[in-house]
């Protein structure tokens, strides 16, 4: 994605205030059996922030991320979400994740289902939504990301952009304050990488809290008002993204940099 392709994302002057701390994780560490995927881990996010997540293969982006919301299980330190801590007992997993929405590289829709019954499916069992409710609701978030004149068809019937949307409009049915995004776009083709692209932008300029992992620079640049980068399961560095981009402060930034942007 060019930064031509994101110039309508809100520049930094344009950008909302943002809020007190949604997100508060403490001394994180995780291992998968006796490799440290995550160590040390310290990061605080305000209320209406948009971080993007950057750094090599095996870094731990994806893993921080998924503990956020509970789909990996902590073995150290704390996270705290919307004031509920995801550490302190397991019943407060549900609690959290009725606060954050989360989009995979894989759309993972129901392919027995129509669209619309997939928007459909979590507001009514986990929100108590009636049949009318959630349909209400399903057609306002496809609408928001540009495909309401695709609801009764299948995920088959779709482009894998197409299908993406969908997965983010989904997630949205459940109204969460947070979205977490891991490497939306890296099972597109090319061509349907901007159209999803140009939907996050829109979920970014409405002040949607968002934690995006991604190589797509270009958003970073355009959309982030902070990149932290990992290697090693460690933040190695975080700063806003003109500083980031035009003056990285570790030799390992600077390597991931030139080789990424080259490409």
């Amino acid at each position: 994605m060019t930064d031509a392709q994101t110039s309508r994302a809100v520049g930094q002057e344009g950008r909302p205030a943002h809020g007190g701390t949604i997100i508060e994780i403490d001394g994180l560490n995780k291992w998968f059996d006796k490799f440290h995927v995550l160590t040390d881990i310290s990061l605080t996010v305000s209320a209406g922030e948009r971080i993007v997540i950057c750094g090599p293969s095996g870094s731990g982006k994806s893993t921080l991320i998924r503990c956020i919301n509970g789909l990996e299980k902590v073995q150290q330190g704390r996270i705290a979400v919307n004031g509920i801590d995801l550490t302190a007992k397991a019943g407060n997993i549900d609690a959290v994740r009725q606060e954050v929405g989360m989009v995979f590289q894989q759309f993972n829709l129901f392919p027995h289902m129509t669209i619309m019954q997939n928007c459909m499916l979590a507001p009514m069992r986990s929100r108590g939504k009636s049949k009318a409710e959630a349909e209400e609701l399903a057609m306002k978030y496809l609408t928001r990301v540009r495909i309401g004149d695709q609801a009764k068809k299948y995920p088959s019937q779709l482009s894998g952009g197409q299908q993406q949307r969908v997965a983010i409009a989904r997630a949205l049915c459940m109204t969460p304050k947070i979205m977490l995004f891991d490497e939306p776009t890296s099972a597109l083709d090319p061509e349907m990488v901007k159209e999803v692209l140009d939907t996050m932008i829109g979920l970014a300029e409405d002040g949607m809290t968002m934690l995006c992992v991604t190589h797509e620079m270009g958003f970073a640049r355009s959309v982030a008002d902070r990149v932290i980068f990992m290697a090693d399961g460690k933040i190695v560095e975080q700063a806003p993204p003109e500083q980031f981009f035009s003056n990285p402060q570790h030799e390992t930034t600077r390597n991931f940099l030139g080789q990424i942007l080259n490409h």
